[in-house]
C-alpha cells in the first residue's frame, strides 16, 4: 500500500484536458494542478484536492500568449487587461514599443506626450487625460507606478527612446535631428543604465525617416525617426556592457540597403537580440517574406541574433480621414490630415491641397503605394460604409471610391475629399477583404526565429484590432487551413516569444513555472465579430473604439488566478510587472 502523503491542497486542477505546452512536444491527455501561481504538478494522480476544479474535457490546455508588440502603455491605467488581446488569451504584454511611452518625462512635458501619442499611435487624448494619473517623472517611479497599478495581464516595459531623447536633450534640439552631444549620449546612457536597473528589459526605437508613417501630431516626424546612427548604437553599447536586454526596432527609411546595414551593425555592438519589425507575406509574390527571412538566416549565421517580428493578423481597416493617420509617409496627406478638425476641412476644401494630393497619386509613390496595400488598400477600392448617418448620402453606402470616381468623372482621392466634407469628417472608408495565402504565412512560420503578431494593440483602436491575432492565427492557419501545427503554433504565440523578449518562466506549461494558461474549445473559437469588429463607447471620456471579443476560450488564467471565463472579465487583476523579465 503506498504512503505517500496526500495532504498537497491545490488552487485550481485543470482535468481530462488535451495538453499543449508550448515546447513542441506532441499533444497529449493529462491534468494540470496550480497552486500559489504556479503549476504545481503536470500529468499523474494528484497529491491532494483542489479549490477549483475545470473540466476541460474536450478542450485544449496550453500556455498564455505572449504579445510583444502592444502600445498599451495609456490603456492598461483603466483597462487592467489590455484588451482586446486580454480578450484573445494574451496574459503577458510588452510595453513603450516603437520608442513610445511616457517616461522619463518632466512634468510639464506630459500633455505634450500625451499630444504625441494621439497621432503617432492614435490614441484618444481625452481619455489619455482622464484615465492617467501621472506620479513619475523618472522611469524607476515609472516602474514602481506601474508596480502599484492593478494589472490583468504581465507586463515587461522597454526603454521609449522617443521620451529618453526628449528628456535628455529637449524637445527643439531633439526635433531638430541633429545629434546628441557627447555630454548628452552620456547621460542617456547613464538614464538607460539606471532603467535597467530598475527593471527595463532594453530600449526601442522606430526610424522611419523624415516621412515617416507614424508622425507626431503636428505631422512632423518622431524624433526617433531622424536619430542618427550612433545615438542609437550608444544605447546598445549600454546592453552589451551589462550584457542583458533586447531592442525592439521598426526601421524604414526607404533605403532598404542601408537599413538592413545597420540592422546588423546594431546587433553586433548590442550582441543582445534583436527583434525586428515587421515582416508580412504579399498574397502573390513569396519574395516579399522569403527576401528578408534569408536575410535573418544570414545573420543568425554571422551570430548576430535578430527576430523577426511577423504580421500575421487579417484584422480589417475602416477609418474616416477625421482620425486617419496611416498615409503619413505621403506629404500631401500628412498635411491635409494634421490640425483640429476645423483646420482639416479647411485643408481639405483647398485647391492648392487637393491638387497636391492628387498629384502626388499621379507619380505613384512606391513607398505609399505599399504602405496603402498594407492598411486598407488603394483608395479606389476603398467601400464607403458609413455616411454619417445622412439621408441625403445613403446612396453612397456599399459603392466603392473607385466606382464613384468614374461615374462622377473624378479622381478617386477627390471622391474621398468631397464625400468626408459632405459627412462632417464622418464618412467611413472600408479597406475590402481581398483575400490572405494561408500558404505562405504557412511557409513563413518555418523560420526558427519568426514570431506571429504584430497586435499594436491599444493602437489606432478607432480604425485598427489587431489584439485579436492569436485567435486568428489557430483558427485560420491551425483549424481551418492546416498550414501550422497546434504544437507549433503555441510555441510559436508563447514559448519563442517570450524567450525572444526575455520573459523568465512564461511561455510554457512546466512545472515551477508561472501558471499563465488558456483553455479552450478549438472548434468553438472565434473571433466577434470577424475583419473589422464593433464600436463601443468603453474609453474615459466617453470615446469609442473598435472591438473584436473571442468566443471559445473557457478560462484565461494568470499567475494561477481566473481572469476570463467563457468571454466575461472576472475583476481579477493578479497580473505582475516583471522587471528584468521576472515576477
Amino acid at each position: 500500500m503506498s504512503t505517500e502523503s496526500t495532504d498537497t491542497d491545490f488552487d485550481i486542477h485543470i482535468q481530462n484536458g488535451t495538453v499543449v505546452d508550448g515546447t513542441r512536444v506532441p499533444r497529449y491527455k493529462g491534468d494540470v494542478w496550480i497552486k500559489d501561481g504556479k503549476v504545481a504538478q503536470l500529468g499523474g494522480r494528484p497529491r491532494g484536492t483542489a479549490q477549483r476544479v475545470i473540466d476541460a474535457a474536450g478542450k485544449i490546455v496550453a500556455p498564455g500568449f505572449v504579445d510583444l508588440h502592444t502600445h498599451y502603455d495609456a490603456q492598461i491605467r483603466w483597462d487592467p487587461w489590455c484588451t482586446i488581446s486580454g480578450y484573445h488569451g494574451v496574459t503577458s504584454v510588452v510595453l513603450g514599443n516603437c520608442g513610445f511611452g511616457f517616461a522619463p518625462v518632466k512634468p510639464e512635458f506630459r500633455d505634450r506626450s500625451m499630444l504625441t501619442m494621439t497621432r503617432t499611435e492614435a490614441i484618444p487624448y481625452e481619455s489619455m487625460r482622464l484615465g492617467m494619473d501621472w506620479d513619475w517623472e523618472t522611469i524607476p517611479e515609472y516602474l514602481d507606478s506601474l508596480d502599484r497599478a492593478p494589472k490583468g495581464v504581465n507586463v515587461i516595459q522597454y526603454m521609449p527612446t522617443a521620451s529618453l531623447m526628449t528628456y535628455v536633450m529637449g524637445l527643439e534640439k531633439a526635433k531638430a535631428g541633429v545629434p546628441a552631444s557627447e555630454a548628452e549620449r552620456k547621460e542617456m546612457a547613464r538614464l538607460l543604465h539606471e532603467g535597467m536597473d530598475a527593471g527595463l528589459c532594453g530600449f526601442s526605437i522606430q526610424r522611419l525617416g523624415p516621412d515617416s508613417v507614424q508622425a507626431d501630431y503636428d505631422g512632423s516626424p518622431m524624433v526617433t525617426d531622424i536619430m542618427c546612427d550612433q545615438d542609437i548604437l550608444n544605447l546598445a553599447s549600454v546592453l552589451a556592457e551589462r550584457d542583458e536586454g533586447f531592442i525592439q526596432i521598426t526601421q524604414g527609411t526607404g533605403d532598404i540597403r542601408a537599413d538592413i546595414k545597420f540592422l546588423e551593425v546594431l546587433a553586433a555592438t548590442a550582441q543582445r537580440p534583436i527583434l525586428h519589425n515587421v515582416v508580412a507575406p504579399a498574397r502573390k509574390d513569396p519574395e516579399v517574406h522569403r527576401r528578408p527571412l534569408r536575410w535573418i538566416d544570414k545573420c543568425w549565421n554571422q551570430e548576430l541574433p535578430i527576430y523577426a517580428q511577423c504580421g500575421t493578423g487579417r484584422a480589417g481597416f475602416a477609418f474616416t480621414l477625421e482620425h486617419w493617420n496611416l498615409y503619413d509617409a505621403s506629404p500631401a496627406w500628412r498635411a491635409v490630415t494634421t490640425g483640429t478638425k476645423d483646420e482639416k476641412i479647411a485643408k481639405m476644401s483647398d485647391p492648392e491641397l487637393r491638387n497636391a494630393l492628387v498629384a502626388e497619386a499621379a507619380e505613384a509613390d512606391r513607398r505609399l503605394q505599399v504602405i496603402q496595400a498594407g492598411v486598407g488598400g488603394n483608395p479606389k477600392s476603398l467601400v464607403v460604409q458609413g455616411v454619417n448617418r445622412q439621408a441625403d448620402m445613403q446612396q453612397y453606402v456599399g459603392r466603392s471610391v473607385g466606382d464613384l470616381a468614374t461615374e462622377q468623372g473624378k479622381h478617386p482621392i477627390e471622391v474621398m475629399l468631397d464625400l468626408s466634407l459632405q459627412g462632417d469628417l464622418n464618412v467611413e472608408f472600408l479597406g475590402p477583404d481581398k483575400g490572405s495565402n494561408a500558404e505562405f504565412m504557412g511557409e513563413m512560420m518555418q523560420s526558427p526565429y519568426a514570431i506571429p503578431g504584430v497586435s499594436d494593440g491599444g493602437a489606432h483602436t478607432k480604425f485598427f484590432s489587431g489584439g485579436s491575432y492569436t485567435t486568428d492565427f489557430l483558427t485560420w492557419l491551425v483549424r481551418d487551413e492546416g498550414v501550422v501545427t497546434l504544437e507549433e503554433a503555441h510555441y510559436r504565440l508563447s514559448a519563442l516569444a517570450a524567450h525572444a523578449a526575455g520573459f523568465k518562466d512564461r511561455g510554457t506549461l512546466r512545472e515551477g513555472a508561472a501558471a499563465d494558461v488558456v483553455v479552450y474549445d478549438m472548434e468553438e473559437l472565434e473571433i466577434d465579430p470577424p475583419w473589422i469588429g464593433n464600436v463601443e463607447h468603453d474609453l474615459p471620456g466617453g470615446e469609442w473604439r473598435r472591438v473584436q471579443r473571442a468566443k471559445g476560450y473557457d478560462q484565461i488564467i494568470v499567475n494561477g488566478e481566473v481572469t476570463f471565463e467563457s468571454g466575461e472579465c472576472t475583476g481579477a487583476t493578479p497580473g505582475r510587472l516583471l522587471r528584468h523579465g521576472r515576477g
